[in-house]
């Protein structure tokens, strides 16, 4: 299997923290020396090991706002 390389060119910010230190970040991250995109995983303090994530293309982080800012607010988790 094929080493697969990354490099966080932009650290944009955490999400949240685990009790074990790890925390899930939203970074623009270039895997295998392509262009970067957006993305969420949990990284290890020391960002030399992640989570599974998602990661997305500009048009789609565009959408996945648009759709977060324009969602009912009965959909909302919060009280």
């Amino acid at each position: 299997m094929a080493d697969i390389t990354f490099e966080i060119t932009k650290e944009l910010g955490v999400i949240s923290e685990n009790a074990k230190g790890w925390t899930r970040e939203l970074n623009l991250v270039s895997w295998n020396e392509r262009e970067p995109k957006y993305d969420i995983r949990d990284w290890s303090p020391d960002h030399t090991r992640m989570s599974k994530g998602i990661s997305l293309s500009e048009e789609e982080m565009k959408k996945l706002v648009e759709l977060f800012e324009t969602r009912d607010e009965e959909d909302s988790f919060e009280e």
